[in-house]
């Protein structure tokens, strides 16, 4: 895995990690990188340090840091499905709905595709990915 610290166009800095360093390049290109502040698609590198540790020292604080995430984004996904109403694949469509007045403002999560996502982006309705398992394959 390839760590990178990235910076949106309004500055806010964030670290994401790649299997392979050709992905964050394809990814940016097709706008798939959002800033987790703003939603911004217009991210670049920042200047980093390498990080050059032992193996056993990497494998260990990657597991660690593993484990606190999979704490957030639990608790994140626990927030989101207790105080956001569900719209399943309907999301894209209520969303701009809601964006454009035409129903009740409200929370709501669900599915839609990339594209339609970035679109959404576009056209100024405040939308973001949530982390976590898709409610379709929960166990």
């Amino acid at each position: 895995m390839i760590k990178y610290n990235l910076k949106c166009k309004n500055n806010h800095n964030f670290d994401v990690w790649f299997s392979e360093s050709s992905n964050f390049e394809k990814q940016n290109k097709k706008n798939l990188i959002f800033c987790p502040k703003c939603n911004s698609t217009k991210i670049e590198k920042s200047i980093m340090a390498p990080n050059i540790g032992s193996k056993k020292q990497s494998y260990t604080n990657t597991l660690k840091t593993e484990k606190i995430y999979e704490k957030i984004i639990k608790n994140f996904r626990k927030h989101v499905e207790k105080n956001f109403e569900y719209v399943g694949d309907k999301f894209a469509d209520e969303a701009r709905a809601i964006h454009y007045g035409e129903k009740e403002e409200r929370e709501i999560y669900g599915e839609t595709s990339v594209e339609e996502a970035v679109d959404l982006i576009e056209e100024g309705v405040n939308v973001s990915p949530i982390p976590g398992v898709d409610p379709k394959l929960k166990n």
